[in-house]
C-alpha cells in the first residue's frame, strides 16, 4: 500500500511528501489494520471537529482504535498575527505538525496526511489520485465506521474529499466496505435535517480532550479562526435545541447524515441522495406555513 501511494505522488510531482504517523511507534503496516473507526477529512483540524465521536469512542478503550486521513496540505489557511507573514510552504509544515500533535493527544492508531493541494483534488487527475490513495488506505484499515464530510457542506474542498471517499469505498468489494458511514458537520451544520433522519452522536464525554484536540491548532486559533470555541459551542447548541419539549437528554451532540446506503449501493447518485433530504426539509417548512399562515 505505502510504496504504491508514495510513487503515485512522486509521479504526479506533488511537492509535499505523504506523512505517516503512529503515536505508539508501530510500523504503519501494523498500525492501520487495528483501526475500527476511521475519519477522512479535507484539512488539518477537520477530523477533530467533525469526528470527535469516533475519537472519544476509542480513547482508552481496548479493541477500539481511531485512525485519521487528512487529504490536503492546508496551505491556504487564514493567517494573521504571528502567522501573517508565513508562506504557504511554511504553513503546510506547521499544520502537518499540529495534526501529528492532535493524533498524539487523541491516541490515534495511525494518522495519514496525503498533503495533496486543494486545487488538485478538484480536477479529474487529482480526484483520481485521491480516490486511489483512499482506496489503498481503507483496504488496509478495514474500519467498521467511517466519518467524512456531509454532502451539504458548503466548502468545495470538503465535497471533493467526500466524493473521493465514496468512490474509494465503492472500489472495495461489498463485504469489505464499512458497516456505518457518517457525513459530519464542519462548514454547515445539519440542524436542518428532519429529526427522524438525523444521526445523533453523543459527544459529551471528556470535554477536556475535545478542547485539547482542537486547541493544538494554534495556527488556526491565533491565526484568526476560533474553532476551539465554535466546535464545542455547536455541540452544546445542537443538544439544547434538538429537544424542544423536554430537558436536555444529552449534554453535547453532533449531527450526522447516514451515508451508509450510498456506500453500499453504487446505483444511488450522491446529488440525488442529498437532494431528497433537502426536499423533505422544504416540504416540512411549507406544510407548517400552509397550516398556520394560509389565507
Amino acid at each position: 500500500m505505502i510504496p504504491e501511494l508514495v510513487k503515485r505522488h512522486e509521479d504526479a510531482s506533488i511537492n509535499a511528501a505523504v506523512d505517516f504517523y503512529v503515536p505508539d511507534g508501530l510500523e504503519i503496516r501494523e498500525a492501520l489494520p487495528r483501526t475500527t473507526h476511521l475519519a477522512i477529512g479535507a484539512h488539518p483540524d477537520d477530523l477533530e471537529i467533525m469526528a470527535y465521536h469516533g475519537i472519544a469512542q476509542c480513547y482508552g478503550e481496548s479493541g477500539q482504535w481511531f485512525s485519521g486521513i487528512t487529504c490536503t496540505d492546508g496551505a491556504g489557511s487564514s493567517r494573521v498575527g504571528p502567522y501573517a507573514k508565513y508562506t504557504d510552504l511554511e504553513m503546510v509544515a506547521i499544520r502537518q505538525e499540529e495534526q501529528r500533535q492532535a493524533a498524539m493527544v487523541g491516541k490515534y492508531a495511525a494518522m495519514v496526511q496525503l498533503c495533496l493541494p486543494s486545487s488538485l483534488i478538484k480536477e479529474p487527475g487529482g480526484a483520481a489520485i485521491l480516490k486511489d490513495d483512499l482506496t489503498d488506505i481503507i483496504e488496509q484499515a478495514r474500519p467498521e465506521v467511517v466519518y467524512t464530510h456531509n454532502p451539504a457542506d458548503k466548502h468545495s474542498t470538503h465535497i471533493a474529499v467526500l466524493q473521493g471517499a465514496v468512490r474509494a469505498m465503492h472500489a472495495l468489494p461489498p463485504e469489505s466496505r464499512p458497516k456505518l458511514v457518517y457525513g459530519c458537520e464542519v462548514w454547515r451544520d445539519l440542524d436542518w435535517l428532519p429529526d427522524e433522519d438525523k444521526v445523533v452522536l453523543d459527544v459529551s464525554q471528556r470535554e477536556n480532550l475535545a478542547n485539547a484536540l482542537v486547541g493544538v491548532y494554534d495556527s488556526q486559533i491565533t491565526g484568526g479562526k476560533r474553532y476551539d470555541r465554535a466546535a464545542v459551542g455547536r455541540r452544546y447548541a445542537n443538544a439544547t435545541f434538538f429537544y424542544a419539549k423536554a430537558r436536555d437528554k444529552i449534554e453535547q451532540v453532533t449531527f450526522a447524515m447516514d451515508l451508509t446506503p450510498l456506500v453500499q449501493d453504487e446505483s444511488i447518485d450522491l446529488a440525488d441522495y442529498v437532494m431528497e433530504y433537502i426536499h423533505k426539509f422544504g416540504e416540512d417548512v411549507r406544510s407548517k406555513l400552509e397550516r398556520y399562515y394560509s389565507n
